[in-house]
């Protein structure tokens, strides 16, 4: 071999092919380990949160109890008369109590008094609560 004449290789296609092969399948095994390592480390961050939600969840719990003892405690019938009483309130008289039935718009009670009264007068229901027709008046039917 003189100096001009240079050495030159074929290329085995067969070898790069098998090269490009084994590069492509190292590289879906890498990318898949990292997937599943990623996977895993996410796994691990949610069950970390979900133990920190579950604790702030119970938490909640027992500060609604708390709360509920706390309002049915406040909402005492005993509790509220006493504390009428420190206010100065007393028990009202019988004259001072209205029954509901009196104003549920019926057949009976002061509401369809009023309201017979005001459709025989032609006066407006507001109007009539005078003392006359406070004294149940008989209608005849």
């Amino acid at each position: 071999m003189n100096k001009t004449q240079r050495l030159f290789r074929e290329q085995d296609r067969r070898a790069r092919r098998v090269l490009v092969a084994a590069l492509a399948g190292s590289a879906l095994l890498a990318g898949g380990a990292l997937a599943v390592v990623g996977a895993r480390v996410q796994q691990v961050h949610l069950a970390y949160r979900l133990d920190a939600l579950r604790g702030q969840r119970d938490r909640a719990e027992a500060n609604v109890r708390q709360l509920e003892i706390e309002v049915a405690t406040l909402k005492a019938p005993a509790r509220l008369e006493a504390r009428a009483r420190q206010l100065g309130m007393t028990p009202p008289g019988r004259d001072q109590v209205r029954l509901a039935r009196e104003y549920v718009a019926a057949s009976t009670g002061l509401a369809a008094i009023r309201s017979r009264a005001a459709s025989l007068s032609g006066v407006p229901p507001t109007d009539i609560g005078s003392p006359s027709l406070r004294q149940r008046p008989t209608l005849q039917q």
